[in-house]
């Protein structure tokens, strides 16, 4: 918080920033905002639930998000999410055991012409099928293997 001067207008920043080193925003963490920036608890809350890209559950590592809308659905969006849900073994807004995949849905991504489309993290992976589902996470499994 040092970082934003204790202002209140930088509370989405200061959140950010807990999300960023925890991966979710600890209750503990939240109080200490709450009494550092004067700010109620319960608007902080509010602000943290009301931005989806803030969490207050652990989050895994890797963020798996994968498009529901129009253009993807009919493409096989739906499937595309049950074998990330059989691979993961985690449903939907779900995170894996071990913390290393949080599984979620968007609406839409706003790249209906390369759809399906799965993010994980930043990384965009278009006109995705089932077929791809086991080389993307192993891609991001093996990330972990190699900084270990």
């Amino acid at each position: 918080m040092q970082k934003h001067d204790n202002q209140k207008r930088a509370l989405i920043s200061i959140l950010q920033d807990i999300q960023a080193e925890f991966n979710y925003l600890p209750q503990e963490a939240l109080r200490v905002v709450a009494e550092t920036l004067g700010i109620p608890l319960i608007h902080i809350i509010g602000v943290a639930t009301f931005y989806r890209s803030l969490s207050l559950e652990p989050r895994g590592e890797h963020q798996v998000t994968v498009c529901t809308g129009t253009a993807c659905h009919v493409r096989g969006g739906p499937k595309i999410l049950d074998e990330f849900e059989r691979k993961l073994g985690v449903e939907a807004g779900q995170t894996t055991e071990d913390r290393q995949f949080t599984l979620e849905t968007v609406a839409c991504l706003g790249c209906c012409a390369i759809g399906p489309v799965v993010v994980v993290d930043s990384d965009y992976y278009a006109q995705t099928s089932i077929r791809n589902v086991g080389s993307i996470l192993k891609k991001y499994r093996q990330k972990e293997k190699d900084n270990e």
